[in-house]
C-alpha cells in the first residue's frame, strides 16, 4: 500500500521534512497548511521539490470551520475555499482535508451541514479535485465518524468523501466495525495515529501525545482490518501531534515513522491470515493489498552474555568487582583482550580490546554495558528481520576459526548480538575463548541468571526505543507508568517476552534528572544503567556480598518502619530485610525481594532478585526509594 506522512509529524523546515520523509523511504506526504505557509518556496516550487525527492503529493489539510455557518458566512468560505483550491492546483494536491467545526456557536443542523458540504464538493470539483471530510473528536457537533458519514451521504456528491483518522475514532472509544457498511468509494483517506491511555481532555491528548503505531495502547490492528474490509486501497497516512517528535532530529522521527508503517502491516497481514481458517472473506484481502511481509520475530530465550567496554584501569576493576559478586573468571579470549566472567548461567564479558567496536564506545560513554547477547532460534533471521525494517547490522572484526554471531545496532549505537542455538550447541564459548576449567560454574553467591535489563534514554529516544524493542525483539509493553526521583518523574514501561525469559525495562527521566544516579546526557546517550541478576536465596546472596565486601546500597529506616503499615509482614523477616537492606513488594501473583550494590564509576550497577509463585513486576514502588538512596550517595 503507499505509505504517506503529514508534514507536521516531524521538525524542521518544509524543506528539510520533506528531505527526511524521502531518505525515510515514504512514497508521499500530506502538506500541513503552516508548513507551507512558513515555506520561502511557492506552491510550484514545493510540487516540483516533492517530484525531485520522488514523493507525491496526496493532501492539502486543514480547512476548518466550513461547516454550520450561516449564509453570509458561508459564502466568506466559499471564497477562502477558492483561494485554496487555486493553491492546490499550483502544489499537486488533490485533495483538501476539512474537518468539522468546533466552534461552539455553528449552526446544528444536518442538512445545512450536507448542503453546504455538496457546494465545496461542486466548487472542488470544478478543479478536478476532492473534499475529504473529518470528524474531529472534540467537534462542536460533528464529532464522530457515523455522524460525518450521515453528513457526506445526505450531501451526496461523488468529490465528496470520508477521512478516517485513527486517534479521532478511538480516542472517543466509538467501534470501528461500523466502518465495514460506508462504501469503499466513498472512503477517501485514512489518517494513522497510535497513543498511550490517558484520562484527559481529548483535545489537549490529540495534540501532545500522539504518537506511531507500535508506540501507544490503540488497537490499530483490529481498526485497520474493519478499514480494509470496507473495501479502502488508499494511501496509509500518517496525522502525529506529538511534542517531542516536533522537536527532536527529523532524521530519526521520520525512520520510525516509517518502521512503524511497516510493522503495522505486517501485524495486519498476520491478523488477516490467522482470520482465514474461521473468516474466507479474509483471503481475499490479503491477495488484494499488499502488505509488508519480514521475517518473522526471534523466539528470543533470554540473555545469552552481556559484553562490558572497559579501559586498561576499569577492566582490572570491574574484574574484581564481578568476583566479589561471586563470578569466576572462566577464560580469556583467543586473539582479543576479552575477558568472560560466569556464575550459573550468567555470563559478562569485559572487553578491553584497542581499536573494536568495543573501545570507541569506552571513549564515547566511559565504563559501560557496549553489547547484549541474546539467545534466539536463528540468529540470522533476527539480523534479517531487523535489517528488512532498516536497523543496521553490524559486522566485528572476527579471528581465525571464530564464531560468527549476526548482529544488529540497538537505538543507544550498543550492540545486539543474536545467539542462535545451533550456535550454542557448538560450543560457541570454548570456541572463541582459552576455558580456564571445563566444571560448570558455581553459582557461589546464589545468582542463576539475569532476571531483566534497565535501560536509561533521552527523553527523546524513549518512544524510540519502544518501537524498537516491539518490532525487532518481538516484545510487548506492559503499563506505562511514572515514578517519582528526588529532581522529578521518570517514566518507565516494562517490554517482556511471551515466557518471560527476556525482561527489558525502559526507563527516561521528565525532568531530565536522574535514572541511574546520572543525567542521560551526562550518560551521552542513555544504555543500559542497570542488570538485575536472579537469586535462588536473597537473603544468602546479600550475606555473601556483604562479607566479600560489595557495597550495597543503604536503605533509609523509615522504609522498614512503613513496610508494616503496606503488608503484612513477619517481624523477624523484616528485621532481616533491614539488616541487609532487602527491599519487599508484593501483589496477588506473589512476592518480590531485591537489592542493590552501589554504583560501579558512578555508570551502572547491579540488582539481586528473588521472585516468589507468578509475580511479574519489578518493584517499582520501591524505586524511588532507589533513586533517593543513589541522590543521597551521589550528593554525599
Amino acid at each position: 500500500m503507499r505509505r504517506s506522512i503529514a508534514t507536521v509529524c516531524i521538525s524542521g523546515t518544509l524543506e528539510e521534512k520533506l528531505e527526511s520523509i524521502a531518505r525515510a523511504r515514504f512514497d508521499a506526504v500530506e502538506i500541513f497548511e503552516n508548513d507551507l505557509i512558513y515555506s520561502r518556496l511557492s506552491p510550484r516550487e514545493i510540487r516540483q521539490r516533492c517530484a525531485d525527492l520522488g514523493l507525491g503529493i496526496d493532501l492539502y489539510q486543514p480547512f476548518r470551520d466550513m461547516d454550520g455557518v450561516d449564509e453570509a458566512r458561508f459564502q466568506r468560505n466559499l471564497d477562502r475555499a477558492e483561494r485554496k483550491f487555486d493553491l492546490m492546483v499550483e502544489l499537486g494536491a488533490p485533495m483538501l482535508l476539512v474537518c468539522s467545526n468546533v466552534q461552539p456557536g455553528m449552526i446544528c443542523d444536518d442538512a445545512l451541514l450536507a448542503a453546504q458540504m455538496h457546494a465545496m464538493a461542486e466548487k472542488a470539483a470544478e478543479r478536478g479535485l476532492r473534499i475529504a471530510y473529518e470528524a474531529l473528536a472534540w467537534g462542536h457537533h460533528v464529532n464522530r465518524y457515523e455522524h460525518a458519514w450521515e453528513i457526506v451521504r445526505k450531501a451526496d456528491h461523488p468529490h465528496l468523501g470520508l477521512c478516517l483518522d485513527s486517534f479521532h475514532i478511538l480516542s472517543r472509544g466509538d467501534d470501528p466495525a461500523g466502518i465495514e457498511q460506508i462504501p469503499a468509494e466513498k472512503l477517501f483517506f485514512l489518517q494513522l495515529a497510535d497513543a498511550p491511555r490517558m484520562v484527559m481532555d481529548v483535545l489537549q491528548w490529540s495534540r501532545h501525545y500522539r504518537c506511531f503505531p507500535g508506540q501507544g495502547t490503540f488497537d490499530l490492528v483490529g481498526f485497520m482490518e474493519h478499514v480494509l474490509k470496507a473495501g479502502y486501497a488508499g494511501p496509509l497516512s500518517l496525522e502525529v501531534f506529538n511534542d517531542i517528535f516536533r522537536a527532536a532530529p527529523n532524521r530519526r522521527t521520520t525512520l520510525d515513522a516509517f518502521e512503524s508503517l511497516l510493522f503495522l502491516e505486517e501485524q495486519i497481514r498476520r491478523r488477516l491470515e490467522s482470520r482465514i481458517p474461521t473468516d474466507p472473506a479474509a483471503r481475499p484481502l490479503t491477495e488484494r493489498i499488499e502488505l509488508f511481509n519480514p521475517p518473522a520475530p526471534p523466539e528470543v530465550r533470554g540473555v545469552s552474555f552481556i559484553e562490558f567496554a572497559v579501559d586498561d584501569a576499569s577492566g582490572k576493576a570491574l574484574g574484581k568487582a564481578l568476583q566479589a559478586l561471586g563470578f569466576d573468571h572462566t577464560g580469556t579470549h583467543r586473539t582479543k583482550s576479552v575477558q568472560l566472567f560466569q556464575q550459573g548461567d550468567v555470563r559478562l564479558m569485559v572487553n578491553n580490546e584497542p581499536g573494536s567496536f568495543a573501545s570507541d564506545y569506552f571513549q564515547r560513554r566511559g565504563p559501560s554495558i557496549c553489547a547484549l547477547g541474546l539467545a534466539t532460534d536463528d540468529g540470522q533471521r533476527a539480523v534479517n528481520r531487523g535489517v528488512a525494517f532498516h536497523v543496521p547490522s553490524y559486522a566485528g572484526r572476527i579471528g581465525p576459526n571464530e564464531a560468527v554471531i549476526p548482529a544488529l545496532r540497538a537505538v543507544d549505537d550498543s550492540i545486539i548480538y543474536f545467539v542462535s542455538q545451533a550456535l550454542e550447541d557448538k560450543g560457541f564459548l570454548a570456541t572463541d575463548f582459552v576455558m580456564k576449567d571445563a566444571k560448570p560454574v558455581a553459582s557461589r553467591a546464589g545468582i542463576e541468571r539475569v532476571d531483566h535489563i534497565a535501560q536509561g534514554y533521552p527523553f527523546e529516544q524513549f518512544d524510540t526505543g519502544v518501537l524498537f524493542n516491539r518490532v525487532v525483539l518481538g516484545l510487548k509493553p506492559q503499563e506505562s507508568m511514572e515514578l517519582a526521583d528526588p529532581n522529578g518523574l521518570v517514566r518507565s514501561c516494562a517490554m517482556v517476552n511471551a515466557d518471560q525469559s527476556l525482561r527489558i525495562a525502559l526507563n527516561v527521566s521528565h525532568s531530565r534528572s536522574t535514572v541511574s544516579g546520572r543525567s542521560t546526557e551526562a550518560l551521552q546517550g542513555g544504555g543500559v544503567h542497570h542488570i538485575a541478576l536472579s537469586s535462588s536465596d536473597i537473603f544468602a546472596s546479600a550475606e555473601y556480598l556483604a562479607k566479600s565486601g560489595v557495597g550495597l546500597l543503604d536503605v533509609p529506616d523509615n522504609y522498614y518502619d512503613d513496610l508494616p503499615a503496606r503488608f503484612d509482614i513477619d517481624e523477624a523477616l523484616l528485621k532481616r530485610m533491614r539488616r541487609l537492606g532487602v527491599l519487599y513488594d508484593r501483589n496477588d501473583e506473589g512476592a518480590f525481594f531485591h537489592f542493590y550494590t552501589q554504583m560501579f564509576v558512578d555508570r551502572f550497577f547491579f540488582e539481586i532478585v528473588q521472585r516468589s509463585d507468578a509475580y511479574a513486576g519489578f518493584g517499582a514502588s520501591n524505586a524511588p526509594v532507589r533513586m533517593s538512596a543513589q541522590a543521597v550517595r551521589a550528593a554525599g
